[in-house]
């Protein structure tokens, strides 16, 4: 099926829905152009609060708004859900697909925003019991996985066991990994202290490893050690320079810099450590001869275009500039910027007349704990109560839609003030799906999988049921 309603106005195309894909529609509102969203997801999803839907904060409506409603009023939007699997430079289309249904659009300038995924530096199969944190899915997985290690430690008379169940490894020490390995902390030392009688809560482990020197190594090493001394005295073991060379059902095995392996045995773990830029951009590579960095992340000119197609700009996650990090800001900026150089091509400007995107850095902050975060703004670094006040603010700014912001201002004063929180539910969907999901897609193009799926009850989410010939496992 083709888009193409024939009308002369200038047709964009933005891939992606987070920040840069939302952030530049919304630049483009007044313009005389038709503008054409494409997005695998029907929410714009605010990722640095992700972790927060983990550790029962927040709901994941108070952070995933429906793109449409979003737009709703934005008459020269329109908004389609798919995966967009090819994009076509010389026709100028984009190809997507939703189930079986293939989608061509057309485009006059387009803007590529699709952002990042998990990456476990060519070791996907960690994937399968060390989960990335990137979407909503992963984040109600992982609350599944947290809470219902409690709950089988609980049931266990074990110690051991219960050792390996109350142990949380949390690999990665940017600012997603000491966010979460913080609020796994605060969350068993308060939130569960005394829901359980055959355990104690608080014993829990929680273990930051990274294979880096230090914490929050792009914010600077004073700041880092600020939020390695915090992190140590709420009891979190922060192991550094620890390379993980294996991961399964039961635990992990690190290699240290001396070249010695050891293990930590752990059912739950969570991946944090790093991201690669969606797989559009070797699309754009094959037919444009841009350059990808090791990340995947494309090399745009200093426009944020593309070699020899000064109609299409790459932003965010995917695009690789010197001295943008990849985060909301880096995608905002970028967006309204393309959606700027859009508008002003309208009106004659020619690509040559471009001036060079310049990125303002508004600063860098992580929350550690409950009145606890570092902060970087300009040549200024300071870290806790003020610091944490700057990051709710900063955060309760950029959530989409009123109503959303004061649920999220009403949430956090529960939990911050309480210890309670509101979101602790969880169901063995969330906690399966995503293996499962992945074993049947394997049968359907492999006639079997090789995925382990979990059985419905069991002490371990990662053990296996034996494998099925062909025909009962379809």
């Amino acid at each position: 099926m083709s888009l193409d309603d024939g009308t002369a106005r200038h047709r964009v195309v933005i891939i992606g829905s987070g920040f840069g894909g939302l952030f530049g529609t919304k630049a483009l509102k007044n313009a005389d152009v038709d503008v054409t969203m494409i997005a695998k997801t029907t929410h714009h999803l605010f990722q640095p609060l992700l972790y927060q839907v983990t550790t029962g904060i927040l709901s994941e409506g108070e952070i995933a708004p429906p793109t449409r409603v979003i737009l709703r009023k934005q008459r020269n939007a329109q908004v389609l859900l798919g995966e967009v699997i090819d994009i076509d430079l010389e026709n100028r289309t984009v190809t997507s697909q939703l189930l079986e249904r293939t989608t061509v659009t057309p485009f006059d300038s387009l803007i590529v925003a699709a952002g990042a995924d998990q990456s476990y530096f060519g070791n996907d199969q960690f994937a399968e019991f060390a989960p990335g944190m990137k979407t909503i899915d992963d984040a109600l997985e992982l609350r599944g996985r947290i809470l219902g290690a409690f709950e089988q430690a609980e049931l266990s008379h074990d110690h051991e066991e219960r050792q390996r169940l109350l142990t949380f490894v949390v690999i990665g020490a940017g600012p997603t990994g000491v966010e979460l390995a913080g609020q796994i902390a605060e969350m068993s030392d308060n939130t569960l202290k005394g829901a359980f009688r055959n355990i104690d809560a608080t014993e829990a482990r929680v273990i930051l490893l990274d294979a880096a020197p230090a914490v929050l190594p792009p914010m600077g090493p004073k700041l880092g050690k600020m939020a390695a001394d915090r992190l140590t005295r709420m009891g979190v073991e922060i192991q550094l320079g620890a390379m993980v060379t294996n991961v399964d059902a039961d635990g992990l095995t690190v290699r240290e810099k001396d070249g010695t392996e050891r293990r930590i045995e752990a059912q739950c773990k969570v991946w944090s450590a790093g991201v690669s830029a969606s797989k559009l951009g070797k699309i754009l590579s094959a037919q444009s001869g841009v350059e990808l960095d090791r990340a995947g992340r494309v090399k745009v000119l200093p426009d944020l275009s593309i070699p020899g197609n000064p109609n299409v700009f790459v932003v965010g996650d995917m695009m690789a500039v010197d001295g943008v990090p990849g985060m909301a800001q880096g995608a905002i900026q970028g967006s309204t910027y393309a959606a700027k150089a859009i508008k002003a091509g309208l009106t004659g400007q020619q690509p040559a007349e471009r001036k060079p995107f310049k990125y303002f850095d508004k600063g860098s902050m992580a929350t550690v704990s409950r009145a606890s975060a570092v902060a970087k703004v300009g040549k200024f670094e300071f870290g806790g109560f003020i610091a944490w006040l700057m990051w709710l603010g900063l955060h309760l700014w950029y959530i989409v839609g009123y109503q959303n912001r004061v649920v999220t201002l009403m949430s956090w004063a529960v939990t911050f003030l309480t210890n309670k929180r509101g979101q602790m539910t969880v169901t063995e969907q969330q906690v399966y799906a995503r293996t499962a999901l992945d074993a049947l897609q394997e049968i359907e193009v492999n006639g079997r999988s090789s995925v382990a799926i979990p059985p419905v009850h069991t002490s371990s989410p990662a053990k296996a049921l034996p494998k099925q010939d062909d025909e009962k496992a379809s």
